[in-house]
């Protein structure tokens, strides 16, 4: 066995939404350490697009889109069409999450934050299908990577309902496309981050101190643990598992015997 095999991801051409900050730079910096050729990234803020791509070098490709309708989603399918004759590696990471009250909480908090978080996902894939398959191969399938949260997995005490329902939809999601897409050799997988610091998540970037102290490990996720993470399920190691959603979390979801912690739930 060779492992640069098993987990390099040498000459695959990736797409990683929302790769301009947090979990989905973390992801862009691991796809680059394992040798893919080109990532392109997507996100609604031109400045942050350009600063990452510029920061992360030449391999790293900037696109602007919006992708919480459907128009948004297609033009960026066309984009990646126009540039690529097949895509090996999606990451559905963009993604937003709300809070209110109960009694008042807004249907639009609840569209935009399903919409993104389930709708996205979902018509994205469907979109750059064809790219996909183009790509994949008994021997080296394309890979759908879906990035969820445990907040899907497990309850958290703050009101982000349907931050919460759409990332545990997301998860049943994954399940429902893996099997589905793996008879065209595309597998689907994905990924619960708990607590990484990002402006999504403030909590575990401001204060890491309170928010590890709920962590079993005892501290806030770092960009190795995401990357790692996110090459084992793309590159050749993981070809073998499919539909899964593993929590990458310190222990937060299955070896937390508190009544309790302190991870935001505003991030992912």
């Amino acid at each position: 066995m060779n492992l640069n095999e098993m987990f390099g991801l040498d000459g695959r051409v990736a797409l990683v939404t929302g790769g301009s900050r947090g979990i989905g730079k973390m992801i862009v910096e691991g796809l680059l350490a394992a040798g893919c050729d080109r990532v392109y990234i997507v996100a609604r803020k031109k400045e942050q697009v350009d600063e990452t791509s510029a920061e992360l070098g030449d391999k790293v490709i900037g696109l602007v889109g919006d992708l919480s309708g459907m128009d948004g989603i297609k033009a960026l399918a066309d984009e990646l069409a126009s540039r690529e004759d097949k895509l090996d590696i999606l990451v559905n990471n963009a993604g937003a999450a709300w809070g209110e009250e109960f009694e008042s909480f807004s249907e639009a908090g609840w569209h935009r934050t399903v919409d993104l978080n389930l709708k996205t996902p979902f018509f994205l894939t469907q979109k750059l299908y064809p790219l996909l398959k183009a790509a994949a191969t008994p021997e080296r399938p394309a890979k759908v990577l879906m990035i969820a949260s445990i907040d899907g997995m497990k309850l958290n005490p703050w009101e982000t309902y349907p931050y919460q329902a759409s990332k545990a939809g997301l998860i049943h999601l994954t399940k429902r496309m893996a099997a589905r897409l793996v008879r065209d050799n595309i597998v689907v997988n994905g990924i619960g981050p708990g607590a990484f610091p990002s402006a999504m998540n403030r909590a575990a970037r401001d204060n890491e101190d309170t928010v590890s102290k709920g962590i079993p490990c005892k501290r806030v996720g770092v960009a190795e643990d995401m990357a790692a993470g996110a090459i084992y399920l793309l590159s050749r190691a993981g070809d073998y598992v499919i539909g899964t959603t593993i929590p990458i979390d310190g222990g937060v979801v299955n070896a937390n015997v508190g009544a309790g912690n302190f991870v935001d739930p505003s991030g992912h």
